[in-house]
């Protein structure tokens, strides 16, 4: 009798989480369209966002903005006031005597106008 009723105990708790598992996956489906709408939302207004992002930084409006006078301070470097370097020899790098290939970061130069 006792065995009888551990197993009808053990077949309730399994029919239980069964169906609590149902319920779980049943309030997850019925939030999923509430999500995707919220998801769309935010797409369109990222969307939104980016154009107007796009517009502002057009060069017609750069150009109207440089044109005011909170920008008048702000100019474009003439050519002979910047300063370029000519592309020179590979740089010669330490170990190429031994036939090994070393691998170092690359050297980069800054070029600006001058001040």
């Amino acid at each position: 009798m006792i065995r009888v009723l551990m197993c009808i105990f053990a077949f309730g708790c399994l029919l239980y989480s069964t169906l609590d598992q149902q319920n779980e996956l049943t309030k997850l489906s019925l939030r999923f369209p509430e999500l995707m709408k919220e998801v769309k939302t935010i797409r369109a207004e990222n969307m939104r966002l980016q154009y107007q992002i796009d517009q502002f930084e057009s060069p017609a409006h750069l150009l109207q903005l440089a044109s005011l006078p909170q920008f008048s301070h702000l100019k474009h470097p003439l050519v002979s006031d910047i300063l370029t370097c000519a592309e020179g020899p590979l740089l010669e790098l330490p170990g190429k005597e031994e036939g090994l290939l070393q691998r170092g970061p690359r050297l980069t130069l800054a070029i600006g106008a001058k001040y």
